[in-house]
């Protein structure tokens, strides 16, 4: 009964409305930025890899560490988890749904990391404060707007992203991989998460600058591996996937057939739910960060999303093709894991797949941490943050004994839920976005036409 209760609420809020609001603001910023994640994407790299001196800038960390502590909570379950279970649902065509989702969210996700610059405060305690829940106060000018994603950040760090997918998927991988009981490791993980989150942005950035570009690096490595020892049917998985994004896909050993509609809201939906472009969560950490520049931090957030989906998914989703795996009877890890051990060995894929998930999954856990905790500080002030940690660190050791398809479901729905006030205000901010691009970039333009004038006098 409450499993049916919560999938009817669930398809309501990822109805057509939100996936035409999703893929709208995407594609409106995209035209009205002209196309800034294609052309500006060079820059955006050279941010990252080598970022500007931030000695003197207003922030807690730097750029990059801003951008890991989104990435380790933007790359977790969704990216091994979520892509087969949107390639369940959907068939191979999701992925190409993907791609679309990310590439649009791309313009989505330099908007919010501009806004939370451009919109942030300090708080009691001299942190860093902003987000969703400022730029819809201070630019929007609607309290109502930014309480309302204030509490539904709190819910997807609770009971959605922030906790139990992580958990479950952590408690699977380690009963399969080391045999270590599910209420035991929920136990480890609620330790580790309250030594760490205790140093607030700080120690959890520190951990993400760490794990994070390592474990990516791992994973990409892996799924290349299996590219190439599969590469003569490459060409063959890329039509395949192109081909069922705009076609029904017929029933296939364990694959139950799907329409064009679904793999496409399978695709977008799994898609948010790895990068979170439109969300409204990165923007919080990228408010944490040392620059002067909301423009540049912008830029810096937008790479999350093509670092996240086209690469990570794009590799998890062409092995799970690639391999057949997508049309075995299992999904979610044991899919992924069948994909691995087909496709460069048993134990080495089968290891691969379960540690790698472990460390995605556990950065995931400490990033939303944060996100809730700016949340409620938002609503409560800095005194209730320590009472947010200890709900946190409690719901992390119940999470994994929860079952699987009902902890998907609650985290579509707070994220649908989290989605739409920040949206709302791109939108009612789109003025601000634009205005705050096209000066900084005007005015680069300038100093390059100077500098080159000078260089040839």
């Amino acid at each position: 009964m409450l499993h049916s209760f919560l999938t009817a609420v669930d398809d309501f809020i990822w109805g057509p409305p939100l996936l035409a609001l999703l893929m709208g603001t995407g594609l409106y910023l995209t035209i009205r930025l002209g196309l800034l994640q294609v052309i500006r994407l060079p820059l955006a790299l050279k941010l990252v890899f080598f970022p500007p001196k931030h000695d003197g800038k207003e922030g807690d960390v730097s750029s990059f560490a801003a951008l890991c502590t989104a990435l380790s909570a933007t790359i977790g379950t969704g990216n091994i988890v979520g892509v087969a279970t949107a390639v369940k649902l959907g068939g191979p065509g999701a992925i190409f749904w993907m791609w679309i989702a990310a590439f649009l969210g791309m313009a989505t996700k330099y908007a919010e990391g501009l806004l939370a610059v451009r919109y942030r405060q300090k708080d009691a305690n001299g942190q860093m404060s902003g987000g969703p829940m400022y730029y819809l106060e201070k630019g929007l000018g609607s309290k109502f707007l930014a309480g309302a994603f204030a509490l539904f950040g709190i819910g997807v760090a609770l009971f959605g992203i922030g906790t139990f997918p992580q958990v479950n998927a952590i408690a699977d991988a380690a009963q399969l991989t080391f045999d270590v009981p599910k209420w035991a490791t929920g136990l480890i993980l609620a330790v580790l998460v309250a030594l760490i989150t205790v140093g607030g942005i700080q120690s959890i950035s520190r951990i993400s600058t760490k794990i994070v570009p390592f474990m990516a690096l791992v994973y990409i490595t892996s799924c290349l591996g299996v590219m190439y020892l599969h590469a003569e049917q490459l060409p063959e998985v890329i039509s395949q996937i192109l081909n069922a994004a705009f076609t029904s896909t017929a029933a296939t050993g364990g694959f139950a057939g799907a329409t064009m509609m679904l793999a496409l809201q399978a695709g977008v939906a799994r898609g948010v739910f790895s990068n979170e472009s439109g969300l409204g969560s990165a923007p919080i950490a990228a408010a944490a960060a040392k620059t002067n520049s909301c423009v540049e931090q912008g830029l810096v957030c937008m790479t999350g999303t093509f670092f996240d989906t086209i690469l990570i998914c794009t590799m998890t989703g062409i092995t799970l093709v690639l391999t057949g795996a997508w049309q075995s009877e299992v999904a979610g890890t044991a899919m992924t894991n069948l994909a691995f051990t087909q496709g460069i060995g048993s134990q080495l894929g089968f290891y691969l797949v379960n540690i790698g998930l472990l460390f995605f999954a556990f950065t995931t856990i400490i990033g939303w941490n944060y996100y809730g905790e700016r949340c409620t500080e938002y609503l409560l002030g800095v005194k209730a943050i320590k009472g947010y940690r200890w709900v946190f660190v409690l719901l992390v050791a119940a999470g994994a004994t929860l079952h699987l398809d009902l902890i998907w479901i609650i985290a579509d729905i707070v994220n649908g839920l989290m989605a739409i006030p920040n949206l709302i205000g791109l939108i009612g901010l789109r003025h601000v976005i634009a205005a705050e691009t096209f000066a900084y970039f005007s005015a680069k333009d300038i100093d390059t036409g100077s500098a080159e004038t000078e260089a040839t006098m």
